[in-house]
């Protein structure tokens, strides 16, 4: 065995170490301005980020999930209104739709990629669609044409749930920029993560973004004039202060990331010839950034005890499908109705990626599991 006594699944304290000075000092700025709500910080961290995913405008707010809230607000989904979506996701991208008093209409997964299977989402749609919100899973985008074109001829905008996903491209296009509005998070375990919670949301229609600007403040343009019932959905000047740090990071932490995946794939290989595990594919033409690193397996809860034993650091994601919540249980799903997302949440496995994840440490993980697996 490698020479490693554990290896987390996110260290960022790693991360943090190298740009700490310019942490502290962009924190200080804050605090010496005693501007903490709005203001430059937050406005210069939208036009960057705007810029570097190549649309017309970018609005901090105060996490994914209300970047998610607040775009589908800004759309108008409400009560009787149906959203298609995936079954598969972090909790928001359904929940957001529940709590807006809208039904979620779930569809199920591509069997290799795990995002949403554009022929069940097109399939789904009724007269009582209001959106579609694919998600780019993991770090990959999902398989925007078809979506888009099913979007189109119904009628209805694409909201893109991009929150694992910044810098991710389809094609050369940066996803968030595909659809009528995308949803970023930065919560800290994503590629570009703030010190605390903080979201995103960008589009390219500038009605829709003054819209959402609205919405995050109150449905206030002038304090205490409301033409609109909004959200204390605000990103505080601190976070956006960090993330304007981290952001000419962002590349090349992205491309370590996709090395310690491509070595994933050559220490696994002999694994995966034995049809132990399976390997995550990226797509031609896709540019994965691996928020995750999910593998597959039989026996995973197995193997993941044996990990969590050897001290490495792993998790599912996700364990149980929106169809098969309980707090979902009213919309009429059961079990073995989506069976490659069923599939997915008896099967995945996520390995720590994090860029300054070492080739040691790599090793001590794979040789875990063929120890685990035999």
């Amino acid at each position: 065995m490698s020479e490693v006594a554990s290896v987390p699944l996110l260290d960022l304290q790693a991360q943090y170490g190298p740009i700490r000075g310019d942490v502290l000092a962009a924190v200080t700025r804050v605090c010496d301005s005693q501007r903490f709500i709005g203001g430059p910080e937050v406005e210069a961290l939208e036009g960057e980020l705007a810029v570097m995913l190549g649309v017309g405008a970018a609005v901090g707010v105060s996490s994914g999930t209300d970047a998610l809230l607040a775009a589908m607000m800004a759309l108008g989904i409400g009560p009787g209104d149906e959203v298609v979506t995936t079954t598969y996701s972090f909790f928001a991208t359904a929940g957001c739709i529940a709590r807006l008093g809208a039904r979620p209409v779930l569809a199920d997964i591509d069997p290799v990629t795990c995002n949403i299977d554009p022929a069940a989402a097109a399939a789904a749609i009724t007269p009582r669609t209001r959106a579609i919100v694919p998600v780019h899973l993991y770090g990959c985008s999902a398989e925007m044409a078809p979506i888009l074109e099913a979007a189109s001829r119904a009628g209805v905008p694409v909201v893109e749930d991009a929150a694992q996903a910044i810098g991710a491209r389809y094609h050369g296009r940066a996803v968030g920029g595909l659809g009528a509005v995308g949803c970023f998070s930065f919560f800290p375990s994503k590629n570009l993560g703030a010190f605390g919670d903080g979201g995103l949301v960008t589009t390219s229609d500038a009605a829709l973004a003054n819209r959402i600007r609205l919405l995050r403040n109150h449905g206030a343009e002038r304090r205490y004039f409301h033409t609109s019932v909004g959200g204390n959905f605000r990103l505080d000047a601190i976070q956006a202060a960090v993330l304007r740090v981290k952001l000419p990071h962002l590349a090349a932490w992205t491309e370590a990331r996709r090395r310690n995946a491509d070595r994933y794939r050559e220490l696994l290989g002999s694994l995966v010839v034995r049809g132990l595990v399976e390997l995550p594919v990226e797509p031609e033409g896709l540019y994965h950034i691996y928020n995750q690193f999910v593998i597959r397996l039989d026996e995973r809860d197995r193997v993941k005890a044996g990990l969590d034993a050897r001290r490495v650091g792993c998790e599912i994601y996700y364990p149980v499908p929106f169809h098969l919540q309980e707090c979902f249980a009213g919309l009429g799903y059961r079990k073995g109705e989506f069976p490659a997302a069923e599939d997915a949440a008896a099967r995945t496995l996520a390995l720590p990626i994090y860029g300054e994840l070492t080739e040691d440490q790599q090793r001590y993980v794979v040789e875990s599991i063929a120890q685990i697996v035999g």
